[in-house]
């Protein structure tokens, strides 16, 4: 993957609106794609969220999009939902022409700052173990590998999920990103 400059000034990232939908499907299509390269055509070719999924997402307020360019489309999205006292990721996709300059990061960033002020102890999301902008991209953006038995029951049970639509047919892993606790006011 060719390296890309950093954005000259931080992506805008709102809440996803109802006409942001079809376009997040897009992106997920095209960020399924460079696992094709890896050997996991099967996570290229899975289907996008659908559109009421995404609905169920947006009208909750858990769905973050990052555009680039103020007004344009968005380039990237984040879906969260609270899980064990965490605002656990359950999605975030960033296009490939918008990869490599820090799109994934400020949403990321974004949910952390927005998570610790509501309360949430933590970040955690699942995610493959070996691939490049997986598990390692996360290591380096704060979180944690958690083992067996530091798992949540919201987390064993995500995990099955996964299991069950046949994720864990490649190394997967569950992560953790404390946040800081809220300051308060004297």
């Amino acid at each position: 993957m060719p390296h890309r400059p950093p954005l000259a000034r931080p992506p805008l990232i709102r809440p996803a609106v109802l006409t942001d939908l079809p376009v997040l499907q897009d992106i997920e299509a095209a960020a399924g794609e460079p696992f094709r390269a890896l050997g996991m055509a099967a996570v290229a070719d899975d289907a996008p969220p659908s559109l009421a999924e995404l609905e169920r997402y947006r009208s909750a307020g858990r769905a973050w999009v990052a555009e680039t360019v103020y007004g344009g489309p968005p380039v990237a999205y984040l879906l969260h939902d609270p899980v064990d006292g965490a605002a656990h990721v359950e999605q975030v996709s960033v296009h490939p022409d918008a990869a490599r300059i820090g799109v994934g990061r400020a949403l990321i960033d974004h949910l952390a700052g927005r998570a610790a002020g509501d309360g949430f102890t933590a970040l955690t999301l699942t995610t493959f173990a070996d691939v490049p902008w997986n598990a390692p991209y996360y290591a380096r953006l704060g979180f944690r590998t958690l083992t067996q038995d530091q798992l949540t029951d919201g987390l064993r049970e995500i995990r099955r999920a996964e299991a069950a639509h046949g994720l864990d047919r490649w190394p997967r892993v569950c992560m953790r990103r404390a946040l800081p606790a809220p300051l308060r006011k004297n």
